[in-house]
C-alpha cells in the first residue's frame, strides 16, 4: 500500500467523531451544542452520561493507538506521518466539517503507540493533574508538556519526536481559551456543567 493511502487512511480513521456518535446511540444532544461544543470526551461527560463519556475517551484512543501500531506492523517508515495524521483527523474532522475535538484522548492513544512507556507517562500526569485541580484543561496542558519532554527523551526516532512536538503543539493551540479562562477564573471544572 503506498505511504499516501495509509497517512490518508489514518486521517479517515482519526475523523471518526466519536463523541457525536455514540451520544446519538445514547439518544443524548449533540456535544456540539452544549458546554465547550466541543466534541470530545469532557464535554459528552457535561451530558451526566459517564458511560457515553467513557465509550468516547476509548473510541477516540484506540483510534489513535490503532492507527500506530498498524503503521508499526506493516509500515513502519510511515509511523510519524500515520501519528500526526490520525490526531489531525480527529482535531480536523472531514466528517465534522473539519471542526473536531482537542485531541487528548486521540493524541494518548498515539504516545501509547509510539511508546507505552511514554503514553503511561503522559497519562499519569493527565490523572495527577485532573484528580488534584479537577480541571481537564490543565491536565491536558501539562501532560502535553510532558509528553513533549518524555518523546524526546524516551524516543529513539527523530521524525517521531517531531511528530510528538507537532501534535504537543496543535493541542496546546486547540486549548488557547481554556488557558485564557484559567487565567480568568472562569474554566468549569471536570463533570460541572456549563
Amino acid at each position: 500500500m503506498p505511504a499516501a493511502a495509509i497517512v490518508l487512511a489514518a486521517y479517515l480513521l482519526g475523523s471518526l467523531p466519536f463523541a457525536v456518535v455514540i451520544s446519538r446511540a445514547f439518544g443524548l444532544a449533540d456535544p456540539r451544542s452544549f458546554g465547550s461544543g466541543n466534541p470530545g470526551a469532557t464535554n459528552v461527560l457535561r451530558s451526566g452520561n459517564k458511560l457515553a463519556a467513557l465509550l468516547t475517551l476509548l473510541g477516540d484512543a484506540a483510534k489513535g493507538w490503532i492507527a500506530v501500531a498498524a503503521a508499526a506492523a506493516w509500515a513502519p517508515e510511515t509511523i510519524a506521518w500515520v501519528a500526526v495524521a490520525v490526531f489531525c483527523g480527529h482535531v480536523f474532522s472531514v466528517f465534522l466539517r473539519f471542526r473536531g475535538g482537542k485531541g487528548v484522548a486521540t493524541a494518548a492513544g498515539v504516545l501509547l503507540g509510539l511508546s507505552p512507556w511514554l503514553g503511561l507517562i503522559t497519562i499519569a500526569t493527565w490523572l495527577a493533574v485532573a484528580a488534584a485541580t479537577r480541571y481537564s484543561s490543565l491536565a491536558a496542558l501539562c501532560a502535553t508538556l510532558a509528553a513533549a519532554t518524555g518523546g524526546a527523551l524516551l524516543l529513539g526516532r527523530s521524525d517521531a519526536i517531531a511528530a510528538v512536538w507537532l501534535i504537543s503543539a496543535l493541542v496546546l493551540w486547540r486549548h488557547k481559551a481554556n488557558v485564557a479562562n484559567l487565567l480568568a477564573g472562569r474554566e468549569s471544572r471536570i463533570g460541572q456543567k456549563r
